[in-house]
């Protein structure tokens, strides 16, 4: 592919001699993936004055289906919206959201309650699709005439050390090479960049792939005839039965995303043994029986959408010398159960534009400034993802969880100034990074849990009077500042 044709609009082409510095015009940039980040990113590098070329493997989303079984709608939060505020996009996106204010909990019998997800009414998650999200962001990046999207070129290997890339038209199945000043992968989990590193062996990098024993599954609740929603819309519903669950997400069109976490060989029922349609219809009967009754296509989407892995992916370090960086899941895959893929997609671009604003002299200072301020905060937002997928499938539904809930949506809405529990340190306190909520949150858990079960604080109390809460508030402040002097004499903070 000839890059100079399709960058007739700039004197400045990928492998032509170019100034030093690292101003807008002087600077070519190649991102490799054009998913949410990487159409976010070249959205704000283009609306700096970068030259941009981004190279995507799938077909352009905005002119063919090509959810195949993928997530077709995510959480949207707080972190998130921040890089939409950054690009001048907040009004555009808060259009293609519903409203999550709360989880929605279905027992066996088909018993519901409704956990809210802070005690502040302001604070709530949004369910949005990610096919709306992502053309929205690639249409905004294109009105740039110095950012190029092309589509159907799949990264097969970098060459880090010469900063080019190969590519494959999967159209007319040639093969060609780019270079460019910078390379940015953000192609996700599988990153061919990432990939070159490790094989490489140029310099000491560091790398783990750990994966759950769960995979997932997409489903679906149709809308109702009328083109209603079949259940509560704002909330996002959990079935938690211990070991799997499923999850259901609302979309504007009236539908809902249901998946099913589900381990592929444990237990009596899983994905190796879930092989026939009368099985499957079996096991949700017997598990699931309300959602069952709202999904006669139940069987068919089982058997058509794929099975998918859920895995942690963390490495180190992010970037080579000062030419090619790792960002968003290439750096950094997480599972989905804090809902924060996406949204510590989007911060990691906040924070590299804030990066770019410190006015670092050269590309390598950029790249250790922006990993040594970031990485702290995804490996936090990892660690946190597992142990929610733990909390939902599990704990959601046990007692001692719903009285801390309890006191600690109680707590919030009497003294919004003076506590937010972990989930709105992580999910709504965007200018706290996801480490800080992370050590906090989980100290304010241990001293709730540790005073629930030692009786020193009991939801029997009248939770509507204030001197009820203001005593719990100074022992939950209290014990929490003592764990957290003790983590850190022991070096786990």
């Amino acid at each position: 592919m000839n890059t100079k044709e399709n960058k007739s609009n700039s004197e400045k082409v990928f492998g032509e001699s170019r100034n030093v510095g690292i101003d807008g015009a002087s600077q070519n940039i190649l991102i490799i993936g054009a998913g949410l980040c990487g159409s976010l990113l070249a959205l704000r590098l283009g609306q700096r004055g970068y030259n941009v070329n981004v190279y995507e493997k799938r077909p352009d989303l905005r002119t063919v289906d090509i959810s195949a079984g993928r997530s077709i709608n995510l959480a949207f939060s707080d972190r998130g919206n921040k890089g939409m505020k950054l690009v001048g996009l907040e009004d555009n996106v808060k259009a293609l959201c519903i409203p999550m204010h709360g989880r929605m909990i279905h027992d066996k019998d088909g018993n519901t309650f409704m956990s809210n997800y802070s005690g502040r009414d302001y604070e709530y998650i949004n369910s949005i699709s990610r096919e709306d999200l992502n053309a929205l962001l690639l249409t905004e990046a294109e009105k740039h005439d110095n950012v190029n999207i092309h589509f159907n070129k799949g990264c097969k290997s970098v060459d880090f050390e010469n900063t080019t890339a190969l590519f494959k038209d999967y159209l007319d199945k040639s093969e060609f090479i780019e270079d460019a000043d910078v390379i940015i992968a953000t192609d996700g989990a599988g990153s061919n960049l990432r990939k070159s590193y490790y094989l490489g062996r140029k310099f000491l990098f560091s790398f783990s792939q750990n994966y759950l024993t769960h995979g997932y599954k997409e489903l679906s609740i149709l809308p109702a005839e009328d083109g209603g929603y079949k259940t509560f819309k704002n909330a996002l519903h959990i079935w938690p039965r211990g070991d799997f669950m499923i999850i259901a997400l609302p979309n504007l069109d009236g539908s809902f995303t249901v998946t099913l976490f589900l381990s592929y060989g444990e237990g009596e029922y899983n994905f190796n043994n879930l092989t026939t349609p009368e099985i499957v219809t079996e096991f949700f009967e017997k598990e699931f029986p309300d959602a069952l009754a709202i999904m006669p296509n139940l069987v068919d989407d089982f058997f058509e959408n794929p099975t998918a892995p859920l895995g942690t992916i963390k490495c180190s370090p992010w970037h080579y010398k000062g030419n090619t960086l790792l960002m968003g899941d290439s750096a950094h895959a997480i599972v989905p159960f804090y809902g924060q893929g996406m949204n510590a997609s989007f911060e990691d671009v906040v924070e590299f534009d804030a990066v770019l604003d410190e006015g670092h002299d050269n590309w390598e200072a950029i790249f250790k400034a922006y990993e040594k301020r970031r990485k702290p905060d995804t490996d936090a937002i990892a660690d946190l993802a597992i142990d929610n997928f733990h909390e939902m499938k599990d704990h959601v539904g046990q007692a001692i969880f719903q009285e801390k809930r309890k006191i600690e949506m109680a707590l919030e809405k009497a003294f919004p100034d003076d506590y937010s529990s972990k989930y709105s340190l992580v999910t709504f306190n965007e200018d706290i990074g996801y480490r800080e909520a992370m050590l906090k949150g989980r100290a304010q858990d241990k001293a709730i849990l540790n005073m629930l079960a030692d009786g020193e604080v009991s939801t029997a109390l009248d939770l509507t009077e204030i001197k009820n809460l203001k005593t719990i508030l100074d022992k939950v402040t209290e014990e929490t500042r003592a764990i957290l002097e003790d983590d850190e004499i022991a070096g786990l903070s």
